[in-house]
């Protein structure tokens, strides 16, 4: 009897089960019908253990950030223990790039989350139907990547982990990307379309490791770089531009083409080499600035010769003597105000002024300004004010420090070697520039007898120097006024600790 009634329980919920779902399907109306399936949906995702966020190789007809930001992501962090792994090499990165290849997952951690990233392919029928090497080359097929995660995590994972896979993705492809150095073209009328870059691979082997300067110096110059841009959110908080501007100046062959060199290694930055004599109007220059890319040094070489940037107040006096016969022969006379003289450029100190400190020059973040000369004298001290210049680095004579990293680079030599002492010595008399020394020692073999051939070399000619001619006094440094000194801004302790905000 047990279990004649078990049987006839059971036909009866499957009758009443049938009775339902004809119901269901021909009495109630289609609205009811979403809204059932809405329900039951949502009662079945409140059961499911994972949650999965899908996102596509293209969003719409544009390539979806997030997905090759993803790969990047995955190439880098989670792909050292997998069994396949897909390369891919651009034209402007040095090394390829790993990414998850189609049909594999792998997994990842984020403070304690689970993760499980699969790659999936989901064919069209037209490329099904069609051959290997036709289908591979369609682009019907829908590709995405599937992220999948416990349903606890939706708000960290939302919040945290995906804004850590687009900034990690940007590192990457920052550090993997071929750096580029860029010289300005010569922009012509009706040639705005164009870019006013003009762009070569940049690989200029200087480093803060083999910088002939000062050690204290070159310590100070690199941890105020390492300052500057990680400090995104402070400049933002105090309201400035985040961007910071360095004035080298010295006698020539001091290094400072090097330490620029060495400051875009460092901080893997472009390079972008503005040659002034090339633009033609202060409209010109201004778009050369915006079409620069953040994370890039601007450079400015020899600044006092490519244009009159000398100071006003003294052409103001020099007017006055010479009182010129008409307007027209006052222009030519002075160029920095505005006129064009018999020149090409009609760019004058107020368009550089703007070109480093103007409301346009926040229009590209992370960038360095970087001015170069020889003659600091002949500019205008409104070029050089804290806020244009922040930094303002003076690169004098081959002093002991420096002459041991030259020794060590090029011969191979260190403090013991027998004629280190003598050289030192005869540093503090004559005034000699790195560059001098790095010829006489790339005349001689580093190894052997070239070594020792090489510091009799150098020795022999600061002798010369020496009996030639008293030594005189080192570098520019008093050119720039008072409360100078290795390049930085004295009278107030934190300039010399880098502290932005203590001015």
């Amino acid at each position: 009897m047990a279990l004649e009634w078990e049987w006839n329980s059971i036909w009866q919920l499957f009758a009443t089960l049938v009775f339902l779902r004809t119901a269901y399907r021909d009495f109630l109306p289609p609205e009811l019908h979403h809204l059932v399936s809405f329900l039951l949906r949502g009662l079945m995702a409140r059961f499911n253990a994972d949650i999965k966020i899908v996102v596509d190789e293209y969003d719409g007809s544009y390539t979806n950030e997030l997905y090759s930001a993803a790969q990047a992501y995955l190439g880098s962090h989670c792909l050292d223990d997998a069994p396949v792994v897909r390369l891919s090499k651009r034209h402007d990165c040095p090394f390829p790039t790993p990414s998850l290849p189609s049909y594999h997952t792998t997994h990842d951690s984020f403070q304690g989350i689970p993760l499980q990233w699969s790659s999936v392919v989901e064919r069209s029928s037209s490329s099904s139907s069609s051959s290997p090497s036709r289908s591979s080359s369609l682009s019907s097929d829908h590709r995405y990547l599937e992220l999948s995660f416990p349903s606890r995590h939706r708000e960290a994972v939302r919040s945290h982990y995906i804004p850590h896979v687009l900034a990690e993705a940007d590192r990457i492809r920052l550090r993997a990307r071929e750096r580029r150095l860029y010289t300005n073209r010569s922009v012509v009328y009706g040639d705005d379309h164009r870019n006013p870059w003009s762009p070569t691979p940049f690989s200029h082997p200087s480093t803060f490791e083999t910088l002939a300067i000062d050690p204290v110096l070159r310590d100070e110059i690199r941890d105020d770089l390492l300052r500057f841009v990680s400090r995104r959110e402070y400049y933002s908080r105090v309201g400035r531009s985040w961007k910071r501007g360095y004035f080298l100046y010295g006698p020539p062959g001091t290094g400072k083409t090097s330490l620029v060199a060495a400051i875009a290694n460092l901080l893997e930055f472009d390079v972008y080499d503005l040659e002034l004599t090339a633009v033609h109007s202060n409209t010109v220059l201004r778009r050369l600035l915006v079409s620069t890319n953040p994370k890039s040094v601007v450079v400015i070489e020899d600044v006092d010769c490519s244009l009159d940037l000398s100071d006003r107040n003294k052409k103001k006096k020099k007017k006055k003597k010479s009182k010129p016969d008409s307007d027209t022969e006052e222009r030519e006379m002075d160029p920095s105000e505005g006129g064009t003289g018999r020149g090409t450029s009609s760019v004058n100190l107020s368009g550089v002024l703007n070109f480093v400190d103007g409301l346009w020059s926040s229009c590209v973040g992370e960038r360095l300004m970087i001015f170069t000369t020889n003659h600091p004298e002949r500019l205008d001290p409104a070029l050089l004010r804290p806020g244009r210049m922040d930094r303002k680095i003076h690169l004098s004579y081959c002093c002991p420090a420096a002459f041991r990293m030259l020794a060590r680079n090029y011969l191979e030599i260190g403090e013991e070697h027998e004629l280190m002492a003598e050289a030192e010595a005869l540093l503090a008399e004559v005034d000699i520039t790195p560059a001098e020394i790095a010829e006489m020692f790339m005349r001689c073999d580093g190894e052997g007898k070239g070594a020792d051939a090489a510091m009799e070399k150098v020795i022999g000619e600061m002798r010369r120097q020496k009996a030639a001619s008293p030594p005189s006094e080192r570098g520019p440094a008093a050119a720039l006024g008072p409360g100078m000194e290795n390049g930085f801004l004295l009278g107030c302790d934190s300039c010399m600790r880098g502290d932005d905000d203590a001015h």
